[in-house]
């Protein structure tokens, strides 16, 4: 996978790596991971939470309509609601990125 921290791991790198270490069948590979983001989507949409065990949460929640500026002309605005999607990482996964980082 990628080893630069400014690059993005994409699902062609991700389907790669699985298609590398099982040897099973590129096709079938990239349909697995098609499958799991959309059961990550599903689950996200229905339940508003996606807890992975050892890796995190995703929550989605409703931010309410605001007030707020239009950085061109600095006009206020009214920002329209929204649905907005955040990750909360594991403590476990937390603790092994600290664990990284000190050594």
């Amino acid at each position: 996978m990628a080893n630069n921290s400014n690059t993005t791991v994409t699902k062609a790198e991700i389907v790669n790596e699985i298609y590398i270490k099982t040897q099973k069948n590129r096709a079938e590979v990239k349909q697995l991971v098609e499958e799991l983001i959309l059961l990550m989507k599903k689950g996200i949409k229905e339940d508003k939470e996606l807890m992975i065990s050892g890796f995190g949460k995703f929550s989605a929640y409703a931010k309410n309509a605001r007030k707020g500026r239009n950085p061109q002309t600095d006009e206020p605005m009214i920002l329209p609601s929204r649905n907005v999607l955040v990750f909360g990482l594991s403590k476990k996964f937390r603790d092994a990125l600290n664990r990284k980082r000190a050594n």
